[in-house]
């Protein structure tokens, strides 16, 4: 193994996630060092490796602080602007969110009347991480997430209906995974996230 230099002591950046393009960016100037001679094969790919594995800057530091260029490592890239919560009101009738659908970085879920679902199955993400903000009130509030996700309840009101994560029964998922963090009052028709049934199975097996 190459012995990498070590990153700046209290670099505030350190903990912050990278992009792909920000490992993309790191991966070029590696490139380019093995091109100059800089590094041999064997670096080359040790490092990438260590590149493409990397999820924050902190890790990302050290793989090309001993390489002459304009910066040391990738510099965070200027965000986007944050897609708009999805917010969903149960209302009188009730509402749903199910199928094929793109998930926004924060959710915010009314159960009011009719009562909310959502159902993330086959919901496309667009971040490892989910938000999710969800009050019982009379109808309930119901979320369905795949076994490969892994669900934590920052804080919870249980109210009359209580708020069941019933997720928890299953050992979490090993490695990376998908992330919902949680916010919930049970309010009378309670909050439940859970995952999917043998209904609900067979019907996606179709």
């Amino acid at each position: 193994m190459t012995n990498l230099p070590q990153p700046p002591d209290h670099d505030p950046r350190a903990a912050l996630r990278a992009s792909d393009s920000d490992r993309e960016a790191v991966a070029e100037q590696l490139r380019e060092a093995a091109g100059d001679g800089r590094l041999d094969l064997e670096e080359l790919q040790e490092r990438l490796d260590r590149t493409f594995a990397a999820k924050t800057y902190g890790e990302l530091a050290p793989i090309t602080a001993d390489l002459p260029s304009g910066r040391t490592h990738a510099a965070p890239q200027r965000q986007a602007e944050p897609a708009p919560p999805l917010v969903l009101k149960g209302g009188a009738a009730g509402d749903s969110r199910k199928g094929h659908w793109v998930v926004p970085q924060r959710i915010h879920l009314y159960g009011g009347m009719g009562g909310v679902k959502v159902d993330f199955t086959q919901a496309e993400l667009t971040q490892p991480l989910v938000e999710l903000d969800a009050h019982g009130d009379i109808g309930g509030v119901t979320v369905v997430v795949p076994v490969t996700w892994r669900v934590e309840l920052l804080h919870t009101e249980s109210g009359l209906g209580g708020v069941s994560n019933k997720t928890s029964k299953l050992p979490p998922p090993e490695g990376p995974a998908p992330v919902l963090r949680a916010s919930c009052s049970g309010g009378i028709g309670g909050v439940t996230i859970r995952h999917p049934n043998r209904w609900e199975l067979r019907k996606l097996r179709k």
